[in-house]
């Protein structure tokens, strides 16, 4: 019997398997709001022990993408009840994803009046797509105002209350890919003199904030977190990799002391062993790794000891019953890229499964 298609058990995380369906943007939120289609797609994948969805914006200014949901408001929390609904009948258990976007967007996709915000005023360079208008260049965000770092971390607490409501077993942050939590880690983007910029423990004094209250109101046992160190997508600056290091030590492990229920690693080559060996070692609770893996080396890494689950997103994408698929080792469906982000069910959920 293969490890990955095993029961997983840890400090409070009971899984049917050790696989888990990686956050995925799909773009299929009609204004802003969670749908019948979206509960068909994460139905028709609750084969993974545990589903983690797509981005979801925990107040309005962080929509900065066109049609993604929200959870602040109570048409969405209702909308999100039917997806939770559909999974857990199929004894599958799913944490939302909160993805904050701050300077990563455009003000055509926010709610009318909302402004993009991040740790300053610096922009993105490049375009990004908008529903109303097509490519254009990205918006400049506001710089957050001290206080405005405090109401941030209340709309994150009221997600996170929000999502309990809505039936999710829990939430994950998005620490990772350039978001607004990884913007203030960045001393090339966050050149803030306040409380939450300057060192190491300034820069990532937001996070372990966020963390912390989440962890108080909803329980420690309901947390996951996301990073990808060294990674520079979303125009992230790369800077010093010995700070980047040290960054990523100090955050495990005050995870660790939080006692969140698990640490997700967007994987990249850069990432250098010290750092995947003290991420291990600063955080003993479940480590989840994603990014390019195949069943064969999924179930290598699981093996190999840092990971204790493996998550899967662009197979997961294609192939609704990817684990059926590894219980048969059968050949998987490719990505239709040109459907990813596109609206309606082409490419979203008509893949065929065997």
């Amino acid at each position: 019997m293969k490890k990955i298609l095993t029961p997983y058990h840890k400090k409070g995380l009971h899984f049917k398997n050790h696989i888990v369906m990686a956050p995925m943007t799909r773009s299929r939120a009609i204004d802003n709001i969670p749908n019948d289609l979206m509960a068909e797609y994460y139905g028709q994948r609750s084969g993974a022990g545990l589903i983690v969805t797509e981005g979801t914006a925990p107040s309005p200014e962080a929509l900065g993408y066109p049609r993604i949901p929200g959870i602040f408001n109570n048409l969405q929390i209702e909308g999100w009840k039917k997806i939770t609904d559909t999974v857990h009948q199929r004894d599958s258990k799913i944490f939302i994803q909160f993805m904050h976007t701050g300077r990563v967007g455009h003000e055509l996709n926010l709610p009318k009046g909302e402004h993009l915000v991040g740790p300053s005023n610096q922009k993105v360079s490049g375009q990004i797509y908008t529903d109303a208008k097509g490519m254009q260049d990205y918006s400049e965000p506001v710089a957050l105002t001290t206080q405005g770092v405090f109401d941030l971390i209340a709309s994150f607490v009221k997600a996170g209350k929000n999502a309990i409501t809505a039936g999710f077993d829990g939430v994950e942050l998005h620490a990772a890919h350039g978001y607004i939590l990884e913007q203030f880690l960045n001393p090339h983007v966050n050149n803030r003199t306040d409380d939450f910029g300057g060192s190491i423990p300034k820069r990532a004094k937001l996070i372990i904030e966020v963390t912390k209250q989440i962890a108080n109101a909803i329980g420690p046992e309901k947390v996951g977190i996301r990073f990808s160190p060294f990674s520079t997508f979303n125009d992230m600056p790369s800077y010093d990799p010995e700070e980047v290091h040290k960054t990523y030590a100090l955050l495990a492990k005050e995870m660790n002391d939080i006692g969140i229920a698990y640490l997700h690693l967007s994987a990249n080559p850069d990432i250098p062993q010290k750092t995947y060996d003290a991420l291990r070692k600063n955080f003993t609770n479940t480590m989840i790794l994603c990014n390019g893996l195949t069943p064969k080396t999924a179930e290598d890494a699981l093996n190999a000891g840092f990971a204790d689950l493996v998550a899967f997103a662009r197979n997961f994408l294609a192939n609704p019953d990817l684990v059926q698929r590894i219980e048969k080792d059968a050949v998987l469906n490719e990505v239709d890229y040109t459907t990813a982000y596109t609206p309606g069910p082409k490419g979203y959920t008509d893949y065929k499964t065997l």
